[in-house]
């Protein structure tokens, strides 16, 4: 792919990427939509979204899958997302999310692969102390609770991106993930609904959020995937807390604390350090060691 598009294609979808936590914090700080029914719109916007592109497709395989495990981790993560938003500002909510998703993605590789490089250890132990200075207590510190369910939802989301390595057609299985979701969404929103604070303003910020930063997201990201090593993919994706964080500034003018600039200095510099340690000198990712013989991703 033609390296101009690759980049453009991957801008777009970070920001897409962000634009989920500055959409459900811009809804939720204003009131406008209580979380459980930003959950449910969102999931259900996605799976009519990302079906619809998937039955465009002249030869598209429509083929899903018979594990409904991915649809339950996916689920898991959306859930605990938009309630842990209640509390966190945009920039401290997607900096632990994506920390803990890469966090989590890096540890299960190293488990499955074998004994992790010394740089390796050293870069999670420097992002590890990045979110616990996040999270330490005093003036500027997120409520335990609401950085408690990011970080649910930031292991979900990395169980779930690893459970869909490899698949022949992704695209088609992320719309049956989304697809899956809608009954679980049911039951949320029947188990939450109170019908108070619901304005056709919170109903078009979730709907944008499922179909646009979600469904059409992952569709541009699957398109930049083919022009990115899988160690680029995944270092670019350490953008994300300063797009949410930038947008959450301009449009809810949410100040960048001192103590998130260094938290987040600390966990996207050592998630970074420990997938550069994994790099061998021809770019193959080597996540960890058994038996002294290097095995690649």
């Amino acid at each position: 792919m033609n390296p101009a598009r690759t980049a453009g294609l991957t801008a777009l979808a970070l920001t897409a990427f962000a634009a989920n936590s500055v959409l459900c914090r811009l809804a939720l700080a204003e009131a406008v939509i209580d979380p459980g029914t930003f959950t449910a719109l969102r999931l259900v916007a996605g799976a009519v979204t990302l079906g619809a592109l998937v039955r465009s497709r002249p030869s598209a395989s429509r083929s899903s899958g018979r594990s409904w495990w991915p649809a339950v981790l996916l689920f898991l993560y959306a859930v605990p997302f938009s309630f842990a938003y209640v509390g966190l500002s945009t920039g401290t909510g997607a900096l632990l999310l994506f920390g803990t998703v890469q966090v989590t993605m890096i540890l299960a590789s190293l488990r499955r692969e074998g004994r992790p490089r010394p740089g390796q250890w050293a870069g999670l132990a420097v992002a590890f102390g990045g979110l616990v200075y996040l999270l330490l207590p005093g003036v500027t510190a997120p409520p335990v609770a609401s950085a408690a369910l990011m970080v649910v939802a930031g292991v979900a989301w990395g169980f779930y991106s690893l459970a869909g390595r490899g698949l022949p057609d992704p695209l088609a299985q992320t719309a049956t993930n989304f697809g899956r979701t809608v009954p679980m969404a049911a039951i949320l929103l029947l188990a939450t609904w109170s019908g108070d604070d619901l304005e056709l303003r919170g109903v078009v910020l979730a709907v944008i959020s499922g179909a646009l930063a979600s469904g059409v997201g992952y569709v541009i990201w699957y398109q930049a995937l083919r022009g990115l090593t899988g160690i680029a993919a995944a270092v670019v994706q350490l953008a994300v807390p300063v797009i949410a964080a930038a947008g959450g500034t301009v449009l809810l003018a949410e100040p960048v604390t001192i103590r998130l600039a260094v938290a987040s200095a600390l966990v996207l510099g050592g998630i970074g350090l420990a997938l550069k340690a994994g790099v061998t000198p021809s770019g193959v990712l080597v996540p960890g060691r058994r038996s002294g013989r290097h095995r690649p991703l």
